[in-house]
């Protein structure tokens, strides 16, 4: 039974020995690690997971572990976004033969498709398999921005595209999304300082990157609201916001990766020309981190 998509979705780290090849021991703790911590959902093979750094058989075997090792306790959801339609849908496929309870696509990258050329893309991707389709709009990492008319046109053709993660950091075109698609149509914030705030305005989660790091703290946000205690999820919220924050202090997406190296997660380096933060910037984040409680 394919599991509902709602609360903290984690967009997993893709753990890397030090020679950078796929550790997948490491991965499997940190699949268990987010799960007994609470979140509703892993996603692998997202940004956050370095999947542009990934070969095609690679991000298959990300999926294919994680998929395993969830054994049916959360829902995961895979990243099988790619260039294009073509590999976007291979991809797909492989994804749900695997088992996975959903796939998340995010827009086409470097190429500028045109809105109807974009829209064809989903609906073709959504067409290739039967588990639901979240899209994932990120404009200012890919340039391409998947609008929530666009949305709206897929949506009223194909019945599984289902929702979208948003990481415009835009909240007025996060809760477009709601007002313009389907009443079953789910919208994610991809920007985790606006959880509390997307929660409040209808969103049905977060797909959020600090729960690699801290995911007690960013479940709570989402338990206390759905609780209807506003004040200890706006209260936690502004807890988690200079974490996020922290992502400026060096190229995305390591510090997340170096984060979870200090409080003893094994997630492993970047893949080149990625490198880890140093000197002061690290002693931010692990100030940061301090502050949470999460390190000495």
């Amino acid at each position: 039974m394919v599991k509902e998509l709602k609360g903290i979705i984690v967009p997993m780290v893709t753990a890397f020995n030090a020679d950078e090849s796929l550790d997948e021991t490491a991965l499997r703790r940190i699949a268990n690690y987010l799960i007994e911590s609470g979140v509703h959902g892993l996603f692998p093979a997202g940004s956050q997971g370095e999947f542009y750094a990934l070969t095609s058989d690679e991000r298959k075997r990300v999926a294919d572990v994680v998929i395993d090792e969830a054994d049916g306790r959360v829902a995961v959801m895979v990243g099988t976004g790619a260039v294009t339609t073509r590999e976007s849908i291979e991809l797909t496929q492989y994804a749900e033969a695997a088992g996975a309870d959903a796939v998340s696509v995010i827009t086409p990258y470097f190429v500028s498709p045109s809105p109807k050329e974009l829209r064809q893309h989903y609906i073709a991707i959504a067409r290739s398999i039967s588990i639901p389709v979240l899209a994932y709009n990120n404009p200012g990492r890919t340039g391409v921005h998947f609008t929530p008319a666009d949305a709206a046109y897929v949506a009223g053709v194909v019945d599984n595209l289902v929702g979208v993660k948003d990481s415009s950091g835009d909240l007025t075109n996060t809760l477009a999304y709601i007002e313009q698609c389907p009443p079953s149509f789910k919208a994610f914030l991809g920007r985790d300082s606006l959880i509390y705030a997307g929660l409040c305005c209808g969103c049905a989660g977060a797909v959020a990157a600090t729960a690699n790091v801290v995911p007690g703290l960013v479940v709570g946000i989402y338990n206390a609201f759905v609780s209807g205690d506003h004040a200890l999820a706006l209260e936690l919220q502004r807890k988690l916001n200079p974490l996020r924050r922290a992502f400026a202090l060096g190229s995305f997406p390591v510090v997340v990766k170096d984060a979870m190296a200090l409080v003893g997660q094994p997630a492993g380096p970047a893949r080149a020309p990625i490198s880890s933060i140093t000197g002061e910037a690290r002693a931010a984040l692990a100030s940061i981190l301090r502050d949470l409680g999460r390190t000495r």
